[in-house]
């Protein structure tokens, strides 16, 4: 690789580095509520707000797209994902699926460790219910959605992380959609109840908990819309 070459390719990286970090910072704010389903992503109000070209804000935009957080529409622009109550229905038969088994290979796996971790989750969890405001209901929300992911970790399978990572991103836009709690539909007591099934190694109590679980947040769904702030407000610019 010659030297213009090379320079090219810092470049490249660059850009790749700051439309991630830029991605991260929408995903969080989408995943925490922040920003609404319908909520318009404008190429230019993204790169204003974060100081950087329409190429690397597209370039983020287009990063959750392909997670299925961003939709675009020609002549349009980009847009939070609206999902559908269908598209609701499928996230969360898609989780009914996916982690009960998860949580039996989790409890295959689970060491002492992950249990000293999976309590301190659930302390933080209990922590932000406690609190009041809308810093701690999103933070309430991310937290729970944590465990979940937490849970597939200690499973051990790269690839249904990588699933959950989606499916946990897509319900929590589900659930600002149609959740009838103001807080999150994750129910703490019965994340605790998982937890002790894990450190029993019960795998079938485990798989039963999560399904009554995943059930239990569907139930709270209403199917009414929700408005949100604006993208500048939701960043907190």
């Amino acid at each position: 690789m010659n030297i213009a070459d090379q320079v090219y390719s810092a470049a490249d990286s660059a850009t790749q580095d700051r439309a991630q970090t830029i991605r991260d910072q929408l995903r969080d704010a989408i995943v925490d509520r922040r920003l609404a389903p319908g909520t318009k992503l404008s190429e230019g109000e993204v790169g204003t707000l974060f100081d950087v070209s329409r190429t690397v804000a597209r370039a983020a935009l287009q990063m959750l797209s392909f997670e299925g957080l961003v939709r675009t529409e020609r002549n349009r622009g980009a847009f939070v994902a609206n999902p559908s109550p269908e598209e609701a229905r499928q996230v969360f038969a898609s989780r009914r699926l996916i982690e009960p088994g998860i949580a039996i290979a989790a409890c295959g796996r689970v060491a002492a460790a992950d249990i000293v971790a999976f309590k301190a989750q659930l302390d933080e969890e209990g922590r932000f219910i406690a609190e009041r405001g809308p810093h701690a209901r999103r933070s309430e929300i991310k937290a729970s959605g944590d465990f979940h992911l937490l849970l597939a970790s200690v499973a051990g399978n790269a690839i249904l992380l990588r699933f959950m990572e989606e499916l946990v991103a897509r319900s929590s836009l589900v659930i600002a959609l149609y959740g009838r709690s103001g807080a999150s539909a994750c129910g703490h007591s019965e994340h605790t109840g998982i937890v002790g099934a894990l450190e029993s190694r019960d795998s079938g109590l485990a798989s039963r908990l999560m399904l009554h679980h995943i059930d239990h947040i569907e139930a709270d769904l209403d199917l009414r819309v929700r408005a949100g702030p604006a993208l500048r407000e939701a960043l907190n610019f």
